[in-house]
């Protein structure tokens, strides 16, 4: 097992960093008005395989099951009048999809609708956007996503993750030693073993990591649900999400690799990692990964809710 852990710890240093740099630095450092569109303009979207991160983790579309939604704070477009229309549009993408949207390029690409003239009411220009946004990314990413505009806070409920225990609540933090701060799996330990599996729900802030690309810091809290006869203890699990505090991933990636690390550690019967992530660039971003899609919370993909927030988004 410890060999397993060097291995992938080994690969950490970011596999196939130059080629994702190549593809997501279309848009990235552009200064004044370059690269911006006023206009409608689906050619600013950029797409990442996925695969240049699962590989190095041998992890493929099959290992898990999954979405990554999306929330975009800054939507607007006009009607033929100019009445502006604005709100919250969620993006959701299947974890299965080969490819995902560059964050920069989707913040670019939807400031593109802020002065294009959509439809003649509120109403029809909503669904305007609807439809072209899901078409654009569906073509892109070669999925099926769920786009959803939310026009005020009346539409759509707002749900969480419910029942979960704070790491914090568990096991004094000030009296751990946290010296590792490169996605160190061996920081896992077991709680104690069991015949007879056990359910625990589990969540922290604790979880900061980096963007791939920039290394601008992104801050996210992270919720575990494990079925199994092996449980993680409360302070080996603090020092492991910590230990992500100087990693250079892509959310979803980082979601990703804690799913690998905890599947590997303890086997579960049943396991759902999600992350939300602080709003950056007018979006967050929250992806969730399962074992089984009956994990996976209904507000992460219905058009009838939205994510609630947590303290920091």
């Amino acid at each position: 097992m410890d060999r397993l852990y060097n291995k992938i710890n080994k690969m950490e240093k970011v596999k196939n960093y130059d080629e994702v740099v190549a593809i997501a630095g279309k848009h990235l450092g552009k200064v004044g008005g370059d690269g911006y569109s006023d206009q409608y303009n689906r050619e600013l979207l950029v797409k990442i395989p996925r695969y240049l991160n699962r590989e190095g983790y041998d992890l493929t579309s099959d290992s898990f099951v999954g979405v990554d939604t999306w929330n975009c704070y800054e939507v607007s477009a006009i009607t033929t009048k100019g009445q502006p229309v604005a709100g919250l549009l969620k993006i959701t993408c299947p974890s299965d999809s080969e490819f995902h949207v560059e964050s920069k390029s989707i913040k670019l690409y939807l400031n593109s609708f802020n002065m294009t003239r959509i439809a003649d009411n509120a109403m029809d220009c909503i669904t305007g956007i609807e439809a072209t946004v899901k078409r654009d990314l569906d073509e892109l990413l070669e999925t099926s996503t769920i786009v959803t505009f939310f026009a005020s806070e009346e539409e759509g409920e707002e749900l969480s993750f419910e029942g979960y225990e704070d790491l914090g609540g568990l096991v004094d933090l000030d009296q751990i030693d946290f010296t590792s701060f490169q996605s160190d799996a061996t920081q896992l330990a077991v709680e104690d073993t069991s015949d007879v599996a056990k359910e625990v729900k589990l969540k922290s802030n604790l979880l900061r990591s980096n963007c791939r690309v920039t290394n601008q810091p992104d801050w996210g809290d992270v919720f575990i649900k494990m079925v199994g006869k092996k449980l993680p203890s409360a302070d080996s699990l603090a020092k492991y999400i910590v230990s992500h505090r100087t990693v250079s991933h892509f959310h979803e990636e980082i979601c990703e690799m804690v799913y690998k690390h905890l599947s590997d550690a303890y086997e579960p019967e049943q396991l759902m990692v999600s992350c939300l992530y602080t709003r950056r660039g007018g979006l967050d971003i929250n992806p969730v990964r399962a074992s089984h899609s009956s994990l996976i919370p209904e507000f992460f993909t219905s058009r009838d809710y939205r994510i609630k927030k947590t303290l920091r988004q």
